[in-house]
């Protein structure tokens, strides 16, 4: 009786004649044969960036710090704060941040500076963030025009200092006091466009999308470049190496 079961010698049906796992020589080799198209995918997307920072509209930031406090009154013994109290100050500093980002003083804003943009726009480029473990809010404003920008950040300090305290008037009044007025914004301050920024984005993006390509275009290509490659894929040794040629022109009279 003869059985059907394979030696131990005889090739399994999970192994493939067309197996070939590259190594990192033949990655380096192929990037090396592809680095023109990497190369030209880099230099595409650096000019599309070059581009993109050179059509936008260059916009300046202004800052202000606004100081957060309750008026009490205390005897010169108890001046010390408590955690307690600290604490309060710093969830009293994270309302008046919500306080300053609303409607109502962007309107009064608007008025005392007779601006012609709409609310929503203006609140759009306005940021109000509480600074962490502080009683200080930083209010942030983006304006292509810097002297703007400045009058602008400055404005919502003073608007919302009033009119906190306008509404908080008893002993335990809410304080918030603009601490740091906004400065007049420099190319420093530039918010947008950031073209070394965009450069170097554009640069690794090409670069990831060159390198993509080329693998892609390596897997489409079957012919094989080396002798090592011939014997990884055939899995016979190479005997010899027959040169490449350029066809003769034949003499004349033959």
């Amino acid at each position: 009786m003869v059985s059907n079961k394979p030696g131990p010698n005889a090739p399994t049906q999970e192994t493939s004649e067309d197996e070939y796992i590259l190594s990192f020589g033949d990655i380096l080799r192929m990037l090396w044969r592809r680095l023109w198209l990497i190369t030209l995918v880099m230099l595409l997307f650096l000019g599309v960036a070059i581009g993109f920072s050179l059509a936008q509209t260059p916009k300046y930031e202004a800052t202000i710090k606004v100081l957060v406090g309750q008026a009490q009154e205390r005897s010169t013994s108890e001046t010390n704060l408590s955690a307690s109290d600290i604490q309060g100050l710093q969830i009293l500093t994270k309302t008046v941040a919500e306080a300053i980002d609303t409607r109502r003083v962007t309107e009064a804003v608007i008025e005392e500076l007779d601006l012609s943009t709409p609310v929503g726009e203006l609140r759009n480029d306005v940021s109000v963030e509480p600074i962490s473990e502080t009683q200080f809010v930083r209010v942030k404003y983006d304006d292509s025009n810097p002297v703007r920008a400045q009058q602008v950040a400055n404005a919502y300090g003073e608007v919302a200092s009033e009119q906190i305290s306008e509404i908080s008037s008893n002993a335990s009044a809410v304080t918030a006091t603009v601490w740091e007025p906004a400065s007049l914004p420099d190319r420093d301050d530039l918010v947008s466009p950031k073209p070394v920024r965009n450069a170097l984005l554009a640069l690794v993006l090409g670069a990831m999308l060159g390198v993509a390509l080329a693998f892609l275009l390596e897997s489409l290509d079957d012919g094989l470049r080396s002798a090592e490659e011939v014997e990884r894929a055939s899995g016979v040794p190479t005997i010899g190496v027959i040169p490449g040629s350029s066809p003769r022109r034949g003499k004349k009279g033959d």
